[in-house]
């Protein structure tokens, strides 16, 4: 083999998973190669030193770890390049949603359990280094398959090792999770609008406040719960928002609304 990991797929998570791997020095530029049939996305990652390509069994040939980054609807469209994988000396990443290890499998190496196989859940943020990603390994997966994925993408965030059977939560929680956060930022926005705020005012308000929460929330000893009490005074304007969220079932609703999100996962995957 020639180069340490090879993309099928040079999307923009695909850029951000090369970025933070070059930059935390996980992998030299010269040691990955892409493809992508996009010439435009091509010359974006040639840019940063990789090595890319417009044919996906370049790939497939010259890989020791090969990442799936397509849509997940673009899997089949891989079948004939995937079928020639050498399923005892290569190993495979995917970060498709919804695509299950064992439908990998039925494509790499039918009846061959130990073909090494981790599956990943990363976020958006990923493409600031601020990502967040599950990883699961398949029955054939090495420990040093699941620690590689593991450092690839903490290299852009952080990363935790997870069963697959909890990869549907995973996509509940953080897969999906940025789009709470902007829903929750809209919200606030359009309510300081009204409150009487100009809009770029009340975009800085709110955007500084999500930031700042979540770093004191990282860098805090305490619990969510805890923080929420140290800043809502009794008789205070926090607890009377908190009481009305409470009286609207704010946080019933969130919990509800991950579990639909869950289960919609579990459906995709069928």
């Amino acid at each position: 083999m020639k180069y340490e990991l090879g993309f099928l797929g040079g999307g923009n998570m695909a850029e951000a998973i090369i970025r933070g791997a070059i930059n935390a020095r996980v992998l030299s530029p010269q040691s990955i190669i892409v493809a992508d049939p996009v010439e435009a996305r091509r010359d974006v990652l040639a840019a940063l030193g990789v090595n890319v390509t417009a044919d996906n069994a370049q790939v497939i040939v010259q890989a020791d770890r090969i990442v799936l980054a397509v849509k997940p609807q673009m899997l089949s469209q891989l079948a004939d390049a995937l079928a020639k994988i050498d399923a005892a000396k290569q190993s495979i990443i995917s970060i498709m949603a919804g695509i299950t290890i064992a439908k990998i499998q039925r494509l790499t190496a039918p009846g061959n359990e130990a073909a090494r196989i981790c599956r990943v859940m990363p976020n958006t943020p990923l493409m600031i280094g601020q990502g967040m990603s599950a990883v699961c390994a398949g029955p054939g997966a090495t420990r040093a398959d699941v620690d590689f994925a593991v450092q690839l993408f903490a290299s852009s965030g952080r990363a935790v090792v997870v069963d697959e059977s909890q990869m549907d939560a995973v996509t509940a929680v953080s897969g999906s999770g940025p789009a709470y956060v902007f829903y929750l930022a809209e919200a606030m926005t359009e309510a300081a609008t009204k409150l009487g705020l100009p809009p770029d005012i009340a975009r800085t308000l709110v955007q500084q406040t999500i930031t700042g929460a979540a770093a004191l929330m990282q860098r805090s000893e305490h619990e969510p719960a805890e923080l929420r009490r140290r800043v809502t005074s009794p008789g205070g304007t926090t607890q009377a928002a908190i009481e009305h969220f409470d009286v609207k079932q704010v946080r019933a609703s969130i919990v509800e609304s991950l579990g639909k999100a869950e289960a919609r996962s579990r459906e995709l995957g069928e």
